[in-house]
């Protein structure tokens, strides 16, 4: 039986890339974005794919999630990935692009549109066999990879990884992943790496994730990064 792959922000780079081959290798792909009517990739990436279904998700809004679980009913899922993400304001202190809408924007999606995700399809989670939830983060989440600058951003990915602690209980196993210096549309042409290398990469560590390994941090070569 294929497993059931739930991804938000699948409209574009590392989201779309990890649509596209966890599809190819089978699994039945949930494909979350928020305005999917304009995500002419993720459309296209869906007709040439019968195992990917497109839903319409603001991780922002945990209203519009409930419709959407309502939907699926009882529908088990085995990995949700929660890749959406914003990157607002990346200079310093005196950064004027450090407003009340850019902290506002950074925090609801990074932070509390992770947390909406996973209460919404918690359910789903736990009637499923792998119960996964890895959360694409990033290596400026770490203490010591904080050089200055990028305040919103390092906050909000340091944030989420606590919910390793309040899921083992429910037995779902919880991972954090830097996927590289990416050349996307958030990484930039200068980046290290091609998408398709981080994306292969990510679903290799999220495979490897369990229980016994709940609450870690590493990037997508699977090295562990300090907190």
């Amino acid at each position: 039986m294929a497993n059931t792959t739930l991804i938000t922000g699948a409209n574009r780079g590392i989201g779309l890339a990890l649509a596209r081959l966890a599809a190819e290798r089978g699994d039945w792909v949930l494909a979350a974005a928020r305005r999917p009517g304009v995500a002419e990739a993720l459309q296209a990436l869906a007709r040439e794919h019968a195992n990917i279904t497109v839903l319409n998700i603001d991780v922002t809004d945990p209203y519009e999630m409930a419709a959407v679980t309502e939907a699926l009913g009882d529908t088990p899922i085995d990995l949700l990935i929660c890749n959406a993400g914003q990157y607002v304001a990346r200079g310093t202190i005196e950064d004027p692009e450090y407003t009340y809408d850019a902290w506002h924007t950074v925090m609801m999606t990074n932070v509390a549109g992770v947390f909406f995700t996973v209460r919404a399809f918690l359910p789903g989670l736990v009637a499923a066999p792998a119960l996964k939830i890895a959360i694409v983060s990033s290596v400026m989440a770490s203490s010591e990879q904080a050089p200055g600058g990028a305040y919103i951003y390092r906050a909000s990915k340091a944030a989420a990884t606590n919910l390793a602690i309040d899921l083992k209980a429910h037995e779902v196993a919880v991972g954090a992943y830097h996927p590289g210096w990416v050349r996307t549309d958030m990484g930039g042409p200068q980046a290290d790496i091609e998408v398709e290398e981080s994306a292969r990469g990510l679903l290799e560590r999220f495979a490897a994730l369990s229980l016994e390994t709940t609450g870690v941090f590493e990037n997508y070569r699977g090295e562990a990064i300090p907190f």
